[in-house]
This record gives C-alpha cells, structure tokens and sequence, in this order.
C-alpha cells in the first residue's frame, strides 16, 4: 500500500474516532431531553394532548359512495372546521371470505394484520392520509381487533396453535356468534410477541398516535400490561378499550367505554325514567373506577348505530342535544362523535353491506363546533378538571354541575324532560358568563331561577 493511501486512510479513522467522542454526549442530551419532553407531554398517566381533546370515529366504507381512504380524505377540512382532534378509524385491514357475513364481511374479521383493505386503497394511500391527518394536526387512531381473526387469516395454516381450539373436535372455535372469526390463544407466549410486534409495526409504519382496541376485555390482562408497556417506551400514544371493567385500566389502558352512562339517555329520552339516573350511574362508576381513569362518552357510536338504533332511536328528535352537552363537558370524558352525526345521519349505518352515509346539511355542526372549541380552549372542561354536582329545587328533571379549573368556570344546566321546567339552582358562582350558544351576557347569582324548554340546555362560561 502506498504511504499517501495509508496516510488518507488514517486520516479518515482520526475523523471517525472524532465524531463518535463528539457524538456520544450529544446522544445522551438528546435521550435526557426527551424522556423530559415526554415527562412533561403526560397528565395523570394519559398523554396531555387527550385530556381536553375529543374523538370522530370514521367508517371509511360507508362515509363516501367510493369508501376509500382518498375520498375521505376530502372531508378533513370540514372535519378541522368543526374542531375534531383524534381520528379514530374503524379497522383498515382486508377483511376474510371464508364465512363471510354479507357481501362485504365485518371490518373485524381480519385476514391480514400488516396489509391494506383493497377496498379502502393502497398502503400508499393510507400513510399519505395519515400524514395529511397529521400535518393538519389530528391526531390518528386505529382500530385494533386482538381477540380474534378472519376464519381464513394466515396463521390458521402457519400457525395453528395461534388458535383457541375445541376440546372434542380440535377445530378453532368462533367467539359469540360471531361465526366469520376464529379466537386467539393467549396462552401461546409466541402469540403475544407476533401481536405487540404487529402493534408495533403499524406505529413504525404509519406513525400512529394510538389504538382503539376491540372487545379488549376478551383479552388477557396480562397481555395487555406487557404489550402497552412496550409500545409506549418513547411514545405519547393513547389507548382506547372497548370495555367498561376496571382492571383495563390496572393493564395501562387510558380510556374504557361509558355504556353504564349512555343505557340510561334511552330510558331518560323515553319518559320512564329521569334526571336522578344519571347521579346513580355515575356515583357507581366512581366507585368502581381508579381516580384517574378516563371514560368515552358517546350518544352513538357503530355498534349502537348499526344495532341499537343510536342516536337517532334511543334519544330522537330534540332529546339528542342535552345528551350530547352531558358527553361533551362531564369529568373523566373523552367525547366521542360518530359518522354522520353531524349531518346528522337519521338511520342505521350497514355492518356488511355498502350503505353509505347521507350528510345533509350539517345541521348539527355548528352545535358540535361549539362544543368542541369550548372543551379545547376552556382548561374547565379538561377530563381532570374539579366536578361539582349542583343541587336544583327539581332534580327530577334539571340535572346541572359546575367545572372549574384555577379561575376558568363552567356552568352546565340540562333539562331532562319534555316539560318546560323552572328551577332553582343553589352553588352555581355570581357574576356576569357568556351562554354558549346564544352568545348572550347574563349576570348569575347563587339561587338563579332557570326556565328551560323541554330538553332544553345551557352552557355559561364565567
């Protein structure tokens, strides 16, 4: 070798060796600097981002008549306008045919965890919407079906054992009725890597900032605490649990449903029961739920649409909106709005046929907006923000609460009736507040006397 070649070659691992020690403190600042960011992007063990936050979930089939991810993706500066925050998507994986319920199938029959519904496009047009998403600044969630696969998913050949298996027969078994899926086997320690793996990889792959996750009770509990661990190690994500037991919790889920709330809008909006329910539902919910656990409120989501006739059977008419400013401004909330509320959409949305949502004329928006900014920009209506249940001369049918948080207040007053109701509330603040709705200045004091029409509603903001 020639003495210039050995000269250049010593030169380049002096520039080398110079870079690593020049590099390595770096490193270490950069590793402090955000385990400090992370620190400080957390509240009560949720990502701060969520606590005045809210949820949209979107059903990609049936939102346009092509269902696809581009075609939505239209939308998102109506939805921007309107104040949504967190993109929840139904489930964007390609869907079995064996068994198949309908023409379509179910969104949670999946046959391939890493791949793309063909329906909805390409995995190139999912990372461009989300990016979109994300440089408009949603956050994005997807729905994450754990318990179960398609009948014909690709480990029923690769990986048998994946499978809950029938004692006589040995043949996999369906959970439910759900007879187009096959449960999975959480016993199997390889089972649960390939799942976190998976979890993992869409966060890598789409830069994800959660996931909601289906039946997830169904799961083991031990599964969960290991695997949420994991995918949060660096990240701020948020976890959604289609469940309503406390122990999701215990295992690092952030929010649970809040059916035990939402089962008693339908009897209220009928008539056979009133405003006193809600106070029993949610003193039992304290009781049973840790301190800072957080709840999805809903008056309608894909389940309860497509099944229960939500919203537009369970509270019809003008019994919606009260229910709505419940979810809206109660404490531990994530609000949740659904396709085609906002329209809204008054019919049942298809499981698994095409059937795709009619919009109108957005009548209820603007309702929506208000709310949505309110939340967002009032510190009052955080999740973690104080509640104080007021006390009116007719708890029967007025239900009100105050939220506060330092010097910002909130003042919320439902009438839970079809009656145009007086009342007198005790405990609300004095002083001049802004109704949301109306725009109006009112001057309050302690003992105010409200005259609200049936199902009416007021939000004062101090």
């Amino acid at each position: 070798m020639q003495p210039k070649t050995i000269c250049m070659l010593l030169k380049k691992l002096f520039c080398l060796s110079l870079g690593v020690i020049l590099l390595a403190p770096l490193s270490k600042s950069n590793a402090q600097s955000e385990k400090k960011v992370s620190s400080n992007n957390v509240i009560d063990g949720h990502p701060r981002w969520i606590m005045q936050g809210n949820i949209y979930e979107v059903n990609v089939r049936q939102y346009t008549p092509e269902g696809t991810f581009k075609a939505f993706a239209k939308n998102l500066p109506r939805l921007k306008k309107m104040g949504v925050q967190t993109l929840w998507f139904m489930p964007i994986n390609p869907i079995g045919v064996l068994d198949r319920k309908g023409t379509l199938g179910s969104y949670y029959a999946i046959s391939n965890y890493k791949a793309i519904n063909p329906e909805f496009g390409t995995m190139a047009d999912w990372n461009e919407l989300v990016k979109k998403c994300h440089e408009m600044g949603f956050k994005v969630i997807i729905d994450w079906v754990a318990n179960h696969t398609a009948a014909d998913h690709y480990w029923m050949t690769n990986h048998p054992d994946f499978y809950v298996r029938d004692s006589v027969t040995h043949k996999a078994i369906s959970p439910f009725d759900w007879t187009d899926t096959r449960k999975l086997n959480y016993s199997n320690p390889q089972l649960c890597d390939t799942m976190t793996a998976t979890l993992e990889y869409w966060l890598n792959e789409s830069h994800l900032d959660g996931f909601r996750c289906d039946v997830a009770d169904e799961v083991p509990q031990a599964f969960w605490t290991k695997c949420i661990a994991k995918l949060r190690k660096g990240r701020n994500i948020f976890m959604l649990a289609e469940s309503e037991k406390p122990w999701i919790h215990d295992a690092g889920f952030d929010a649970t449903y809040s059916w035990s709330i939402f089962s008693k809008f339908s009897d209220i909006a009928k008539g056979t029961k009133n405003a006193l329910l809600i106070d029993t539902a949610l003193k039992a919910a304290e009781a049973k739920f840790q301190k800072n656990a957080l709840h999805m409120y809903f008056t309608s989501n894909h389940d309860e649409n497509s099944w229960n006739k939500a919203d537009y059977g369970t509270t019809p008419g003008i019994t919606h909106a009260p229910f709505a400013v419940f979810t809206q401004t109660i404490n531990h909330n994530v609000p949740l709005i659904y396709s085609g509320q906002e329209g809204p959409h008054l019919d049942s949305i298809s499981f698994f046929y095409k059937d795709t949502i009619r919009f109108g004329k957005f009548a209820r928006a603007n309702f929506y907006s208000k709310l949505l900014a309110l939340r967002k920009n009032n510190s009052a209506l955080a999740s973690n923000a104080e509640f104080i249940k007021l006390k009116s001369s007719n708890d029967n049918n007025i239900y009100s609460y105050l939220r506060t948080s330092g010097t910002q207040k909130v003042l919320v007053v439902l009438n839970l009736n079809n009656n145009t109701t007086t009342a007198t509330i005790a405990g609300a603040i004095n002083g001049k507040a802004t109704e949301l709705f109306t725009n109006k200045i009112e001057e309050l004091a302690d003992g105010q006397k409200f005259v609200l029409k049936p199902w009416g509603y007021k939000v004062f903001v101090y």
